[in-house]
């Protein structure tokens, strides 16, 4: 594993350069970045934990030469902006008080006492900056073997101090664990359900879009539908719905979305997706394509007259969520209406309404003849104008 550890990271000589400025005996590799590399996983974003106050790492970085950013400094953390890619430092702490939606933190000097308030045993793990060792206080490599989540400690207390700890806990599972899940953090997770109500709506919809967005989260989405969890933050949900898209997309190729994974889940109802946005404090084009897809019909129609009225993406919603097939769209370009206003003024046709009658009656036979290009446009013109006469 620690060979794994030096070929991932001890080669960058920017990371070196941070280790030499904050010192190698005062900082170690901790959580994620250390659980993928062991997993043998691309590794996002690193962070490290450093025993040294957090103006001692501002000193130390300016000394060095290494732009920093004060994050989060009064919990602690300050950014080293690398050239390969930032790198969070993190004062070593433990909780001095907590009430399920934040925490009063103080620092502390031991490394065992850091690793006790981290959410689960994956997640508790450090590793030497110079020669990859591992620091493993409560059994976190035995579990990444055998895929299990595990809270550390008491898993009814861990989740006390932070209620969004339940929806993370769903996450990794998805992500991570395995069958069986460990039993005492799903009746956790079901006895505490409704603390998840004193969240705000941001920090929910923003974890269950994380979710959302993995390769298959749908069997873990049932289960947090069995414990009673779904219930509270959406019980609008239909998890066989979610499955049965993300079958369609796994056999159409198509990469995961969040929002099309929401959207199947909810029934087409455009106000109840709007809803849903506000609830889950969704942007303004995220709410938009969430109420397309909530208005569509049982059949979508054709797929290429669908993307051109709706967009790409909207169609792609549409079409998986109904299950239909989406290979007409697969290495097409939604084409430009080739027909300008002026060409029609041109034919002798009155400007004002009567122009723009005309536009929709050839657009309308250009998508139900497929999109055909140059003189074909034309002629459908010429014969929009003979047909259809004066208004």
């Amino acid at each position: 594993m620690t060979e794994r550890l030096r070929a991932e990271w001890m080669g960058r000589a920017d990371l070196a350069d941070l280790v030499a400025a904050l010192g190698k005996d005062c900082a170690r590799y901790v959580g994620g970045a250390v659980r993928d590399t062991l997993l043998g996983l691309a590794v996002k974003d690193i962070d490290m934990a450093t025993t040294l106050r957090p103006e001692e790492v501002m000193q130390r970085l300016e000394d060095a030469g290494i732009r920093r950013v004060p994050t989060g400094i009064e919990h602690g953390t300050v950014t080293a902006v690398l050239p390969g890619g930032p790198v969070e430092i993190t004062t070593l702490r433990h909780d001095v008080s907590t009430d399920g939606r934040r925490a009063t933190v103080a620092f502390a000097q031991e490394w065992h006492e850091d690793a006790a308030r981290r959410d689960f045993t994956i997640n508790a793990l450090y590793a030497d900056p110079v020669d990859g060792t591992i620091f493993d206080y409560f059994e976190g490599q035995a579990d990444l073997a055998t895929r299990t989540v595990r809270f550390i400690g008491d898993a009814r207390q861990r989740i006390r101090e932070d209620h969004l700890r339940i929806l993370r806990y769903f996450r990794f599972q998805a992500r991570f664990g395995s069958q069986p899940a460990d039993e005492e953090a799903e009746s956790a997770c079901r006895e505490l359900a409704a603390t998840l109500k004193g969240l705000s709506r941001e920090r929910v919809g923003m974890e269950t879009m994380n979710l959302l967005g993995l390769a298959d989260p749908a069997p873990t989405i049932a289960r947090m539908k069995a414990l009673g969890v779904l219930d509270v933050i959406l019980p609008e949900a239909r998890p066989e719905a979610l499955a049965a898209l993300i079958a369609c997309e796994q056999r159409e190729g198509i990469a995961p979305d969040p929002v099309r994974r929401l959207a199947a889940l909810l029934p087409a109802d455009v106000a109840l997706g709007e809803q849903i946005a506000s609830r889950f404090r969704l942007s303004g084009a995220q709410k938009k394509r969430l109420a397309l897809a909530a208005a569509r019909e049982d059949i979508p129609g054709a797929p290429r007259a669908l993307a051109f009225r709706l967009g790409m993406d909207q169609a792609l919603d549409r079409l998986l969520i109904a299950g239909a097939d989406v290979t007409p769209l697969k290495g097409w370009s939604i084409p430009t209406f080739p027909l300008k206003g002026g060409q029609i003024v041109a034919r002798g046709v009155g400007a004002g309404p009567e122009v723009a009658r005309v536009l929709r009656a050839v657009e309308a036979r250009w998508i139900a003849e497929g999109f055909p290009e140059g003189p074909r446009v034309e002629q459908l013109l010429d014969d929009v104008i003979a047909q259809q006469g004066p208004a």
